[in-house]
């Protein structure tokens, strides 16, 4: 790290080259601009940390830099200010190839007018988010909606891949996916390009780098289950969502390497491109006929992880099973067979069906436990979430997703999730939980999870990507109530805003946390904040599931499952050159209506006026069931 004052270009007062694990040997600096008075500096942390290990304020800093240093950089000024006076100062922090570069950067940023780029940063937030805003009775929801969990979502998942408690800045493969899948709406382009991206990730066999790292692509090729099958679900979405499937006839390459050594879970290297090239189609049906094996129970094979990445263990050896992953691949199949049929490939699409339907069957049977879902099979065929167990009796997501997937009956579903309320919801701290009770000597090892204390992250937490699912299952089948609960107990802002829930939360009060601890001594306490695949999910669930928008390509519905105290919502949209406004209800100053619909009506978006304003009828009692 190098930091300058402005007065100082192009004195070097430290740095910090990392090498190409880090910043690939470039150079990060700050320069401070404007601020009057001498100035001190370091770019070592560990001068605050003197003593007792506990965070200290020196008297002075030190001026230290180079390499090895516990990088940071710190600044100190002084400045007075009369009554009625003001001052202003900049800093920028960036980062270069070299420390030559460094330089000119930090020089060309010392001419810019930096009120006029921020300015111009702003603009551009403000017309991405502007491209879809909430008016509703609670002002915390549309401060989320509109504008917090859509910028999480980019800055941190997409641009850094970074967060305050996660620092890799490596692509995910089924997490960027499901990230850029809350911009199909907003900036499908977006979506696109994520998709085209990814597919360049895959291996000829049809399974895929879990996570990589760019520019060198190294990265690791494991035996999870689900990573791949994110693929023709995000390339399905966004064909349903746009309209558009010329994105499956986009050719896009494989990469190749080494297979994973026999008995390993994974392996870790930088691939080859393979020097093939296929549709975008054919890579994500690749990914579905590599996902078809089935084991004793006729469920789909867990590998080494399902989505949840602690269970490393549950199925390491080959046989083990995933109730979840049978829900799941039961909602590609149902996406992409359609698709392979249009395209001629009859025989494929209906083979994908047929395994469908054997999981679908497996499930109620097998799958079953009499009053709940249970979530898996060990290699030695023994149930995991099943009321014989001990230790994860039951598992929120196997419950959830019998309702996303729309695979299963009322019956069952009702039942399900009836069990996650009653054995995974505790409503004095409002948390839903990913499973309970947490593991601690499991005598089948699950895996990692195991390691983390009982309640923190996915060992019994408020696992917030699987709580979000639980939100959404919960609305599905009609327990509005229940949603908007799970809902408040998700979010940042209500939660922080809790007079018994905020002084145990800890986080910032803007943004999602992976995690919020469900064991005494700190239930309620938010684990790592900012780097969460559940800022998307949360977006998708606030707009899709409760406000009940639908888009497909030229049709759009609104079937609402908000709470019974909201009488009215507004939504405004802008697709393509179009904007309009949907109103449910009846908003406090809301502008007249132009088009009049009923909740569950598709209307042709494409056939609006500019500036229509639909009003959208309730359809029989606003009531929940």
């Amino acid at each position: 790290m190098r930091t300058w004052k402005q007065d100082d270009l192009p004195a070097v007062f430290g740095e910090q080259r990392e090498s190409s694990g880090g910043f690939g040997g470039g150079t990060a600096f700050l320069m401070l601009a404007g601020l009057p008075g001498a100035t001190q500096w370091t770019c070592d942390r560990n001068e605050f940390f003197r003593g007792r290990g506990i965070v200290e304020v020196p008297d002075s800093l030190g001026r230290r830099g180079g390499s090895g240093l516990d990088a940071c950089a710190a600044v100190d000024g002084e400045f007075r200010l009369a009554a009625g006076e003001g001052a202003s100062f900049t800093f920028v922090l960036g980062h270069a190839d070299s420390a030559e570069a460094a330089i000119a950067l930090a020089r060309r940023w010392r001419e810019r007018d930096v009120p006029a780029a921020l300015a111009q940063v702003g603009g551009f937030w403000d017309e991405l988010l502007g491209r879809l805003q909430v008016r509703t009775p609670d002002p915390l929801f549309d401060a989320m909606v509109n504008r917090w969990l859509v910028y999480q979502t980019l800055a941190c998942r997409l641009w850094s891949k970074a967060g305050f408690y996660q620092a890799g800045g490596a692509f995910g493969f089924r997490d960027q996916l499901q990230d850029a899948m809350a911009f199909a709406l907003t900036d499908p382009q977006r979506l696109r390009a994520q998709i085209l991206l990814n597919a360049a990730r895959q291996f000829p066999e049809g399974d895929v780098q879990h996570w990589w790292h760019m520019p060198g692509g190294a990265g690791v090729r494991t035996h999870f289950s689900d990573d791949l099958l994110w693929l023709p679900f995000a390339a399905a979405h966004y064909a349903q969502v746009t309209g558009d499937a010329t994105l499956f006839d986009e050719s896009v390459g494989f990469i190749e390497g080494a297979a994973i050594p026999a008995g390993a879970e994974d392996a870790y290297y930088t691939p080859q491109h393979a020097g093939r090239v296929a549709s975008l189609y054919e890579h994500g049906a690749l990914a579905i006929d590599r996902s078809l094996a089935t084991g004793a129970h006729g469920l789909p094979l867990m590998g080494t992880g399902d989505w949840n990445d602690g269970m490393n263990r549950v199925g390491h050896e080959g046989r083990g099973e995933s109730v979840w992953l049978a829900w799941f691949l039961c909602s590609v199949v149902e996406r992409y067979a359609p698709i392979a049929q249009a395209r001629g490939e009859t025989e494929r699409g209906a083979r994908w069906l047929r395994a469908r339907e054997g999981w679908i069957a497996a499930l109620h049977d097998a799958g079953w436990d009499g009053a709940w879902f249970r979530r898996a099979f060990f290699d030695n065929g023994a149930p995991l979430g099943s009321a014989a167990n001990d230790e994860c009796r039951i598992d929120l997501i196997a419950q959830a997703w019998s309702v996303l997937s729309g695979a299963s009956d009322e019956g069952h579903t009702h039942a399900a999730m009836a069990a996650a309320k009653a054995h995974l919801h505790d409503d004095t701290a409002g948390l839903l939980r990913l499973l309970a009770p947490p593991f601690v000597q499991s005598a089948n090892n699950p895996g990692y999870i195991q390691a983390y204390p009982p309640g923190v992250r996915e060992n019994g937490g408020q696992y917030a990507h699987g709580a979000v699912w639980g939100l959404m299952a919960q609305a599905l089948l009609g327990d509005r109530e229940a949603a908007w609960a799970s809902f408040e107990g998700l979010s940042p802002a209500h939660r922080a805003s809790d007079p018994r829930r905020g002084p145990a939360y800890e986080l910032e009060p803007y943004v999602m946390a992976g995690d919020i601890y469900g064991a005494a001594p700190y239930v309620g306490r938010g684990g790592w904040s900012w780097y969460t695949g559940s800022a998307a999910w949360l977006h998708r669930a606030a707009v899709e599931t409760l406000l009940g928008l639908t888009v497909k390509g030229h049709a759009l519905s609104l079937a609402p499952r908000v709470p019974a105290h909201w009488p009215a919502f507004e939504i405004e949209l802008r697709l393509g050159e179009r904007a309009f406004t949907l109103q449910w209800g009846a908003p406090q100053g809301a502008a007249a209506a132009t088009h009049h619909a009923v909740e569950g009506d598709w209307i042709d978006w494409q056939a609006l006026p500019a500036k229509a304003v639909v009003r959208v009828a309730a359809r029989g009692p606003t009531t929940p069931p």
